[in-house]
Order: structure tokens, then sequence, then C-alpha cells
């Protein structure tokens, strides 16, 4: 089956050096940022689509912009670009959500997708009114795909659940197609809501061994409720001509942060709730040195963002090779990123994909 090659829209604000926050971290980044105007992000949308890639990750949470928002006003500057957007069901209501992405869908001519992202942070969702625990935003979440995805096969609903409840829920129209539903986490929690619901489960970029094991549970789990859900993962890029000039960009990014901001990072991360922020801070420890975990794969970029925090570093035959090792695991999607992001798509969409495009892995969208 051919890779899938995504995008990402940088709605905090972009930079020549790493942006951080998420997860709790302090939003901040170790140069001047880009702010994230739709004059911006529609050059890197524009960009994404140009070079043949499917569609474009928005992140959700307090440190950026609404991704709804964004990317709707987005969809009237591309044509073809798909938009995976996050956001967090605890946040409004299923039949509301359901009935947002089927307009948003209908509206787009079939550019959505929907990234769940539960919340890791207590913290920042009783800012937002949600003082479920962990465990009861699992729950929640899994009560929430079963109303929205029984809303889009067309259903009347009566849902009293533990956290949700409607009653003569229905939709007026439905979406043409229904969106799909991306889902990561690294909890058991997590685990048996992606088992339920995702059509594609995503994890952070960990070495290889990591993701196999990760890839494995989640597939065992699925084929107990019939399932067989696809895969992705989300990586930064670092690619040049040659391997040096890739790692002395990585370099310089990391001369770039500076280690108070290093610091503060680490320690508001450490608070997190998330074990995938925790599996992703295990891999360097907080430490600058030994950043290269697997080969070609840098935890640098986790020292001042949370969330996904390595990147893919090397010549482009280099970082093909290891996207190739990541997609013989059994990786379909790829949701890739750079800094920044504008100049970086240019490097990896016309650089990168085409030699995968040649060992016929993969194949730009039309």
């Amino acid at each position: 089956m051919p890779l899938t090659a995504h995008w990402f829209l940088p709605t905090t604000g972009d930079s020549r050096y790493v942006v951080g926050g998420g997860h709790g971290s302090v939003p901040g980044t170790a140069g001047s940022d880009r702010p994230p105007s739709i004059a911006y992000l529609g050059q890197i949308a524009r960009t994404a689509e140009q070079l043949g890639f499917t569609g474009a990750l928005t992140p959700a949470g307090a440190w950026c912009e609404d991704a709804w928002l964004t990317t709707a006003m987005l969809t009237q500057v591309t044509e073809r670009l798909k938009y995976l957007v996050a956001f967090r069901p605890g946040q409004l209501s299923p039949t509301l959500a359901a009935q947002m992405a089927t307009g948003y869908q209908n509206q787009s001519g079939g550019r959505l997708l929907l990234n769940i992202v539960t919340g890791g942070e207590s913290a920042e969702q009783r800012a937002y009114g949600d003082f479920l625990d962990k465990t009861g935003r699992y729950a929640r979440t899994g009560e929430f795909l079963d109303i929205t995805g029984r809303l889009w096969r067309g259903e009347r609903v009566d849902h009293h659940g533990t956290h949700l409840r409607v009653e003569g829920a229905q939709l007026t129209r439905l979406p043409e197609p229904v969106p799909e539903v991306y889902f990561g986490g690294s909890s058991p929690e997590a685990a048996e809501v992606a088992a339920r619901h995702a059509d594609v489960y995503l994890t952070w970029g960990e070495p290889p061994e990591m993701v196999a094991e990760k890839i494995g549970a989640i597939r065992d789990l699925a084929a107990r409720y019939g399932r067989t859900p696809r895969f992705g993962i989300r990586l930064h890029v670092i690619t040049r001509d040659t391997s040096e000039d890739a790692w002395a960009q990585a370099g310089r990014l990391l001369a770039g942060m500076d280690p108070a901001r290093i610091a503060a990072t680490q320690e508001a991360l450490a608070r997190s709730e998330s074990e995938g922020q925790r599996r992703m801070r295990l891999l360097h420890g907080g430490s600058t040195e030994r950043l290269e975990v697997s080969p070609g794969l840098w935890a640098g970029i986790g020292l001042v963002r949370g969330g996904a925090g390595t990147a893919l570093v090397g010549s482009h035959r280099e970082v093909a090779d290891r996207i190739e090792e990541y997609h013989r695991l059994g990786i379909d999607e790829f949701v890739l990123s750079g800094t920044p992001h504008l100049e970086e798509a240019y490097w990896v969409g016309e650089n990168v994909l085409p030699l995968l495009a040649a060992r016929g892995l993969w194949k730009p969208e039309a």
C-alpha cells in the first residue's frame, strides 16, 4: 500500500528556530516568530498542495489558533488539500460536532479529516470548563465517537451514558464522505478508544522498535472488535543535500535553544499527564547530549516543545530510507513538519518525496 504524506500548519506561529508550547509547557521560540496569519498559513497550505501532500495537520490547544475556524478559512485559498483538524471532544456537544463536521465536509468538497485530541493536561482542560480526570476524559471520548459515528450513518440517536446524554439526535444532512477519525495516545485508556473507533492510529516519532511494538498492540486490540485501523506517525524533518548539512542544521537549531528555556520546558513537561509525552521525554532525559536516539532520529525538538519531539535528520536519501523503514513496519500515513514550515516543505517535497515515488512508495495527490 503506498504511503500518504501530510504536512503541518504552525498555528502557534513559525520561526527559523523551534517554536515551543504544548502539553503544559510555556509557548515561546528561540527566535523571532512569523505570526500565524491566514496569509502566511495560506502560503504553507498552497505550497503543500503544490508539492503533492494529501493534507495538513493543525493542532488544538490554548497556545494556538482555533483549528476549525482557521482551516475553514484556508479551504478558500486551496483547491484540493485536506485539513486534519485537531479538536477536543469535551468542549462541544457530539451532536453539534457531527453537524459542524458535516457542514465542513460538504462545503469544502470532502476535505475534512478529524484528529481527536482527548486532552492530557487537567489544568488546561479546567480552563475550558472540563473537570473530568484523565480516565473520565477517555471514557467520554469513547461515548462521543460512538454518538458522532451513529449520527454520520444517518441514525436517530438516544444515548444515556456516564458522561454524555442526547435524545432524539439526528442530522438532516449527512457528510460525503464521512470524515476519517485519526486518534493517538499511548495509555491503556487511549488504546481502548483507538481500537474501537480510530480509522488511523497516530503515534509520535519513537524509534522503530518502539513503534513496531505499539502497532502490534493496537492491531491486536482492534482485531478483538473486528477492526483493522491504519497507522500513522508524526515526525519533524531536517533534510539537506548532504548528511553533514542536515546535521549542521540540527546543530544550529540546538544552539538557538536557551538553556533556561530547555529547563523550564522540561520542568513543565514533567508534570504532563500524557503517557506519550512521558515516552518522548525519556528519549532525551532533558539532556542535550546523545540526542540521536536511533539512526537518523533526533530528539532535540522535544527539548523546548511539547508533543511530537523527534526529527528525521539526514540527506534526502537517508530520510527516505528512514521513512521506508517505518512504512515496512506498518506505517501508512506520515504527518511531517519542519522549521520553518514553508521552506522545509520544499526541502521535503522536492527532494524526499520524489525518491519515495521512484521506489513506488508514494504517489503525489493530483
